[in-house]
């Protein structure tokens, strides 16, 4: 028997150095703030969402060699132009356009750390 999940994602982590900066950094980008959660062994930093059924957090941790780790999709508000201008701002890197296709507008770019992130509108 075969298991199809409500969502294919239940939740992602992305290991960064420095949890102050990368919450500033995504609370930016974003533009909301991470929740900060000190409950278990090590404290977190939550994504904002409406629904924790896909979400996820910042910890601290080994991030990937830059770029080499997985890609994770983070939803913005419209226009995707002013949130890749928001990553260049808070020393993040913009590393394609914006690409375009039926289901919306998307771009890969770093953190601070190098990991890999696309924005999604």
């Amino acid at each position: 028997m075969a298991f199809i999940p409500a969502k294919a994602s239940a939740w992602f982590e992305i290991p960064v150095t420095d949890m102050d900066r990368a919450r500033a950094f995504y609370g930016s980008v974003l533009q909301n703030d991470l929740i900060l959660e000190e409950s278990g062994p090590n404290p977190i930093a939550m994504f904002a969402a409406e629904e924790r059924t896909a979400s996820g957090h910042i910890y601290s941790g080994k991030p990937a060699a830059p770029g080499t780790g997985p890609t994770i999709h983070l939803s913005v508000a419209a226009p995707i132009e002013d949130a890749l201008e928001r990553v260049r701002q808070n020393g993040g890197q913009v590393v394609s356009p914006a690409i375009s296709i039926p289901a919306g507008t998307f771009a890969y770019c770093l953190d601070p750390d190098g990991n890999s992130f696309g924005l999604f509108v």
